[in-house]
């Protein structure tokens, strides 16, 4: 609706991850090259996490197009919550590979044989799990088994995982250090920069056909902006979005401070802090009892000096 008062072709904050609007920061740009570096050099397993709203999505989706591009095969499994012989059917499906059995063994040798062929072909087979902190311990045992599946000197299937902090935590039980272990390239992504969140909101813009004129935010509306998403990427689409609905019923332009403020108290933003995985949290607290105890072991040693 206020596509024409800001002189806009598309809706530039949509939720979507659309590849055309991804930013690329140093974090990003290392992301995306150990990505398609551990792809193409059959590394094995390549490791991508990051807090939720930060990008990880809109990074696989570039990283689909460019394996499309390069005409690489590629199953992409975007639910998680699926038993091992759904996880299966799904990643079979969606390698294109005829299959009428689920009894796992043949399932097993059909796409072994597939991936064979493939490499016989110089082909590239790429699995992609997102979401992947809600993977069973079982099911990422079973996908651990699936690097078994190599000729003497590589990996016939290349399998990236997806997920949010958790995922790293999860990977740290003793039943998952077999497939921590075979993890050769491990990426993040990151909140922004508030440098970078101006780059990110006039990006965007530019692509969505700003032409340059009048600035669309204020440079104090770009602070409060990083102040109240903290740089979360999908946060400051929310804030923008709603900020140029609400500038567009007033006819006001450019967005100031006071809009996205509003905005951000209309949805609890200011109230709401950063939220730390609980077993971050944990680390965090235990590492400060020691370093309380080392301080109080430290006072008690000088009282009894003064005695």
């Amino acid at each position: 609706m206020y596509k024409k008062f800001f002189g806009l072709r598309d809706n530039p904050f949509n939720v979507n991850p659309d590849p055309r609007y991804l930013f690329t920061t140093q974090h990003t740009e290392e992301a995306l090259s150990s990505l398609t570096y551990g792809i193409q050099k059959r590394k094995g397993f390549v490791l991508l996490t990051g807090e939720v709203g930060t990008g990880k999505t809109m990074l696989i989706n570039k990283l689909l197009e460019w394996l499309h591009t390069e005409g690489l095969p590629t199953a992409f499994i975007f639910n998680p919550r699926l038993n091992v012989p759904q996880f299966f059917d799904f990643m079979m499906a969606d390698f294109g590979i005829p299959c009428d059995t689920r009894q796992k063994s043949q399932v097993l040798m059909k796409l072994n044989q597939w991936l064979l062929e493939r490499y016989r072909a110089g082909e590239t087979a790429v699995l992609i799990v997102d979401e992947a902190q809600n993977l069973s311990p079982q099911l990422l045992e079973e996908i651990r088994l699936l690097t078994n599946l190599e000729t003497y000197t590589e990996k016939l299937l290349q399998i990236v995982l997806s997920g949010q902090p958790e995922l790293e935590l999860k990977l740290r039980q003793p039943e998952l250090r077999q497939l921590r272990q075979r993890i050769t390239l491990r990426c993040k992504t990151h909140p922004l920069t508030v440098e970078e969140t101006e780059g990110y909101v006039t990006g965007r813009l530019k692509v969505a056909g700003f032409d340059g004129g009048e600035p669309v935010f204020t440079d104090p509306a770009i602070l409060a902006l990083h102040r109240f998403s903290r740089g979360i990427p999908r946060v400051i689409n929310l804030l923008c979005e709603h900020a140029m609905i609400s500038a567009y019923a007033d006819q006001t332009r450019p967005i100031g401070p006071e809009t996205v403020e509003s905005v951000a108290r209309e949805f609890e933003l200011h109230e709401i802090e950063p939220t730390v995985p609980q077993g971050i949290a944990s680390q965090a607290e235990n590492l400060r009892l020691v370093e309380a105890l080392q301080g109080l072991a430290t006072l008690m040693d000088r009282l009894r000096r003064t005695e």
